[in-house]
């Protein structure tokens, strides 16, 4: 089941919104277009698990940037990180792949943010299903997720 985005914005008073483009966004450059925002506003919201699959970390960076596993392993202290299959990004995030948000998971995961994302006065990330995006202020995101800002990408 399903986390309720818009339900935890309410709880905790976050300052964001849930955007409907009317179109789907599978990729950046696609809810670029559909929002007529910067390819750079776009971030995702990644969650990698360590060898041996108990450790969590949630990388968020700009739409285009590549995560650097070997940087996420150094900050992180995660051995050999990797891209968490999609049940598993479910059963953690308690979102889907595709409409994982930065914020309101349904477990608490170490994040780690990459700083340009805090470039931009507002960022667009996935929004809790694939058709829907969250707009939000990306110090929203680090206070929310207590997330460390440190270099991440390549």
């Amino acid at each position: 089941m399903t986390v309720n985005l818009k339900n935890y914005i309410k709880r905790h008073g976050v300052e964001a919104e849930i955007v409907s483009p009317g179109v789907p966004t599978p990729t950046v450059t696609a809810a670029a277009e559909a929002l007529a925002v910067s390819e750079d506003q776009i971030i995702k919201s990644l969650l990698f698990q360590g060898k041996g699959g108990g450790d969590f970390v949630l990388a968020i960076a700009a739409g285009n940037a590549k995560i650097n596993t070997n940087k996420l392993a150094e900050v992180t202290g995660i051995r050999k990180p990797k891209l968490a299959r999609p049940e598993v990004v479910e059963e953690v995030l308690g979102y889907p792949v595709g409409g994982a948000p930065p914020i309101g998971h349904r477990r608490a995961v170490k994040v780690v943010i990459d700083p340009a994302v805090l470039e931009q006065e507002v960022v667009y990330g996935g929004g809790g299903r694939e058709d829907l995006l969250l707009k939000i202020a990306p110090a929203e995101i680090v206070r929310l997720t207590k997330g460390q800002v440190t270099d991440i990408a390549s």
